[in-house]
């Protein structure tokens, strides 16, 4: 394959069903209606990538075709022809968004316009227009995408993104998370790799606004998914609070539980809410328990300990544009009485610092994937090391 170096390229609903559908299955549908590269480890490792859709990971498989289908995988939108101007819910576990969404740099809203559901727009770049394929190994893809944005304050940034998928080895993902890498569980493992530069003629700068990465990986919900989120305790007099919970009205208790050192919050796909832990707080994983199909999923990704300006996304005009959430947590469901959700599915998101970035200098985001189903003596450990709670805690956490 002919590789093109970025800086040439800058110049010149039914909704896939919860673990029903095997890995092979769903590469097979998407396929019909838009390219898809299935990255191996020649093992049982595989990862679906759709270029055309931004490069995003549709799904994976730690079985290979025929094991289960991690991700949630939107077949209605992506076999229909029409686009939606406001959002389209693809589905897919890592795709790639830049940040702020709401407030007075906000990316998916005009100026002057109310911040609601009727006036959110996501832009195009970023939900409708394909990523270009630079490189393609067996087990690793690389994107390239420009990209001309103007916010809500009226500034422009011309961003370059530079994309990399690619497996992990499940003893490698593992160790990182300071675990051996020998447990006998079935693993399937990958990573993003996100860069964005500066390719405007100015500097990058608060005043004016800043953007960010931003990662969202789209699972299946179920009545047994809970999303479990390790946090820094301490008092709120020095850390402030743990967790943002009025992203869409406050979310109520029994929806989400807050202990001394993680929370736990439902991933069933039944009432739209979302969660965001401040960077004062915020650890470098996150993950939800699937009790009913035995799988447990970790998000480990970069955490720059010394920084503290990371976007603000709340749909209001803000106090602190830059007292954002690193880690947020959304469960999809109706957004009004009556009205049909965008999946359903649930979301584990990281974002990257805000990118105060001089002209051509780069910030760089990763955001890792992993997958792990066995028994529950062999999983109960490894939720425990790296979430900071038992499976049975876990589980035990909105009984």
């Amino acid at each position: 394959m002919k590789v093109l170096l970025p800086s040439t390229i800058a110049m010149t609903f039914l909704a896939g069903s919860a673990g029903a559908q095997t890995f092979g299955d769903d590469v097979a549908f998407v396929q019909g209606r838009t390219p898809v590269v299935v990255l191996t480890d020649g093992k049982s490792m595989r990862v679906a990538v759709a270029p055309d859709l931004q490069g995003r990971v549709l799904t994976s498989s730690a079985r290979g075709e025929a094991g289960a289908s991690y991700g949630w995988i939107n077949r209605a939108v992506i076999a229909a022809g029409a686009r939606d101007p406001h959002f389209n819910a693809y589905g897919g576990e890592d795709r790639f968004w830049l940040g702020p969404e709401g407030g007075q740099y906000a990316l998916f809203f005009k100026s002057g316009d109310p911040f609601d559901l009727a006036h959110w727009y996501t832009p195009a770049a970023v939900d409708r227009e394909p990523f270009t394929v630079t490189a393609h190994d067996a087990d690793s893809i690389t994107f390239f995408k420009m990209m001309r944005l103007t916010n809500r304050a009226g500034t422009r940034f011309d961003v370059g993104v530079r994309r990399v998928v690619r497996l992990v080895p499940a003893a490698r993902a593992l160790q990182a998370l300071g675990l051996r890498g020998t447990e006998k569980v079935e693993a399937v493992a990958f990573e993003s790799e996100n860069q964005i530069t500066n390719w405007g003629t100015e500097a990058w700068r608060k005043e004016s606004g800043l953007v960010s990465v931003w990662i969202l990986g789209m699972f299946n919900p179920s009545p047994a998914t809970t999303v479990v989120i390790p946090f820094k305790p301490g008092p709120v007099a020095s850390l402030g609070p743990v967790v943002n919970d009025a992203y869409f009205g406050k979310v109520p208790a029994d929806r989400l539980v807050v202990r001394d050192r993680v929370l736990f919050f439902r991933g069933d796909g039944q009432r739209r809410s979302k969660i965001g832990i401040p960077p004062a707080r915020a650890e470098s994983v996150l993950g939800s328990y699937d009790a009913r199909g035995g799988v447990l999923t970790l998000v480990h990704f970069d955490r720059p300990l010394d920084s503290r300006d990371y976007v603000n996304s709340m749909w209001e005009e803000q106090k602190e544009p830059f007292a954002g959430d690193v880690v947020n947590s959304y469960n999809d469901g109706p957004p009004s009485p009556g009205a049909k959700p965008l999946g359903p599915f649930y979301e584990l998101e990281t974002s990257s610092p805000a990118a105060a970035l001089a002209r051509k200098e780069t910030l760089v985001h990763r955001h890792r994937t992993i997958h792990l189903s066995g028994d529950k003596a062999a999983l109960d450990p490894i939720a425990r090391k790296v979430l900071g709670a038992s499976l049975d805690e876990i589980e035990a956490a909105f009984r």
